[in-house]
């Protein structure tokens, strides 16, 4: 129970420092927010192709808003000398790591809330189903899972805002793909089955998150 309390004094942290600045939160919301309108206005989409392109779409959106939020979260850290602070008190790295990558799912699926409204309308596609928002859940959580990681990783170096997409990328792009497909899957009538896609995502997932756990301590030392 300690532990968890820890973690959670860390998450409220950052709850309220964004609650106050909004910093984050902001720019990833229009920054998503913009990624489906352009995407919506760029493909002249056929009533037979939308369910087609429109799972790409919405997870690019989710994605590249998440750097975004993900970047932010270490370098208001490091720019304020809070990093140094979290290392030196007496928790657990890994009590570290959990905190902020609560917060940073959070975050992300906070911005989710509104995007994926506006990602119905402009799609005309039903994305409040159980099992699409399941997919959701799931890709986001892996996702900041492995990216609070690299964020960790990227905050330490000279070009940080790039570092980390770079970084990120490579690594996280069998848990796109399988929440790509998965997604599909759910608006595609005829797509692909659900299932193998859907535990597919699950187990990378659960893979990054364990694997960031262990070795987050390592990666936190400059």
């Amino acid at each position: 129970m300690l532990f968890w309390r820890k973690v959670w004094a860390i998450l409220w942290k950052d709850i309220v420092s964004e609650w106050r600045s909004k910093d984050m939160s902001t720019s990833m919301l229009v920054f998503a927010l913009m990624a489906v309108v352009i995407f919506n206005f760029a493909f002249e989409l056929r009533v037979e192709n939308v369910a087609n392109v429109a799972p790409g779409v919405l997870w690019v959106a989710i994605c590249f808003a998440g750097v975004l939020g993900l970047n932010r979260s270490l370098i208001l850290e490091k720019d304020r000398g809070c990093l140094e602070g979290l290392m030196l008190c007496p928790v657990d790295r890994s009590a570290i790591y959990l905190g902020k990558m609560l917060g940073n799912v959070l975050f992300m699926l906070a911005m989710e809330v509104v995007v994926l409204p506006v990602f119905a309308v402009f799609f005309n596609l039903p994305v409040f189903t159980p099992d699409l928002l399941l997919v959701v859940l799931v890709g986001t959580l892996g996702f900041a899972g492995v990216g609070t990681l690299f964020a960790a990783i990227a905050v330490n170096t000279r070009a940080r805002e790039v570092m980390l997409p770079v970084l990120l990328f490579p690594v996280a792009i069998p848990l796109i793909i399988a929440a790509v497909k998965s997604t599909e899957s759910i608006l595609t009538p005829t797509g692909v089955g659900e299932a193998p896609w859907l535990g597919l995502l699950a187990a990378f997932a659960a893979i990054f998150l364990v694997v960031a756990t262990l070795t987050f301590e390592y990666v936190l030392e400059e």
